[in-house]
């Protein structure tokens, strides 16, 4: 294969799937009972208030792989509102970036009685982050060396919002999200930097069975980026068991981009589009939460055979009484 084709279509790929410098990146986390990570509108919409904790590294091995870390809790504020805060540690090679956001969600019921779920949430998220670029090691005595390369580390913090919204109706959700609604001029790599950071993402499922055996939840999300057109989409399955110490659950999902790349291979030219599978599993003891992913990507062309590991550690607070009736984990 020829190597310049090689690192391009590497690189198409980091970028889909280790999207730096745009905020907190969307892996397959929301799966943990985490959908607040993605989501605004979902702060303070369950029983329960959320703290969660998570950490993922990709490629075991590899010098300055891809690593994030997450905190996030959220909770009701009265009847009708709720909020929420997340911090993230973001680093992918000579890249980084830290942020906290900030979120406010108004909730809207339809329900006859506090039992029945029939909700309808709008949320916003805001927030300051901070990227980072150390070229302190790019800098070299060649006189044809780049003029833009600066022999330091280079900061640029700038400030953004999520909108969305979300309605849960009994044992069916849905979700719509804007992620960088706004136009960002943060100038790490160039002057001509773009400013369009915005991401869609649409989100669905519906959850099926019998409490008492096994429960099942399918599910998809989609996510467009609006400056450069990538579009992936996630098809996922999880299932849930009731035992006397709490839940069991586990799933699978895959991911695929829509969109793919080029390469020689032999004499042949072929396309690859990125795509991975993450199975999942997960506990709850009492109000404690624990999952565990692993992402394996698929296709010939691959960075590295090893896969992504994320952990993901949580506690369930002030929890009222009654739960909804209706088969909703993400609530319930």
């Amino acid at each position: 294969m020829n190597f310049r084709r090689f690192c391009l279509l590497a690189l198409l790929f980091l970028s889909q799937i280790s999207i730096s410098q745009e905020g907190l990146p969307v892996y397959s986390d929301y799966l943990s009972d985490n959908y607040y990570l993605l989501h605004p509108s979902m702060a303070g919409a369950s029983n329960c208030a959320k703290l969660r904790l998570t950490a993922r590294q990709q490629w075991f091995g590899q010098e300055d792989a891809p690593a994030l870390q997450t905190l996030s809790f959220n909770g009701s504020l009265g009847e009708r509102s709720g909020g929420g805060i997340i911090v993230f540690n973001d680093k992918n090679g000579y890249h980084s970036q830290t942020g906290m956001k900030l979120t406010y969600a108004h909730h809207l019921m339809f329900s006859r009685d506090r039992v029945d779920l029939n909700q309808l949430s709008f949320g916003m998220s805001a927030g300051f982050v901070q990227s980072n670029l150390d070229q302190s090691t790019f800098y070299t005595n060649d006189p044809t060396y780049d003029p833009l390369i600066f022999p330091s580390m280079q900061r640029a913090s700038y400030f953004n919002v999520d909108i969305g919204a979300s309605y849960n109706f009994l044992d069916f959700y849905v979700h719509a999200t804007v992620k960088n609604a706004l136009a960002s001029d943060r100038k790490l790599y160039s002057d001509r930097e773009p400013v369009n950071l915005r991401r869609f993402i649409l989100n669905s499922g519906y959850t099926f069975g019998d409490e008492e055996t096994i429960l099942w939840e399918p599910s998809f999300m989609f996510q467009l980026v609006t400056q450069t057109q990538e579009k992936t989409i996630d098809l996922n399955i999880k299932a849930y068991k009731e035992l006397d110490f709490g839940r069991l659950w586990g799933g699978i999902s895959y991911r695929r981009s829509l969109d793919g790349a080029q390469f020689v291979e032999g004499n042949a030219v072929s396309d690859q589009k990125m795509q991975y599978v993450t199975p999942i599993i997960g506990v709850n003891f009492k109000n404690y939460v624990f999952s565990y992913t692993y992402s394996h990507l698929l296709g010939n062309v691959n960075f590295d055979t090893g896969g992504f590991h994320q952990i993901t550690l949580g506690i369930n607070l002030f929890c009222k009484a009654e739960k909804y009736h209706c088969n909703c984990p993400a609530i319930n």
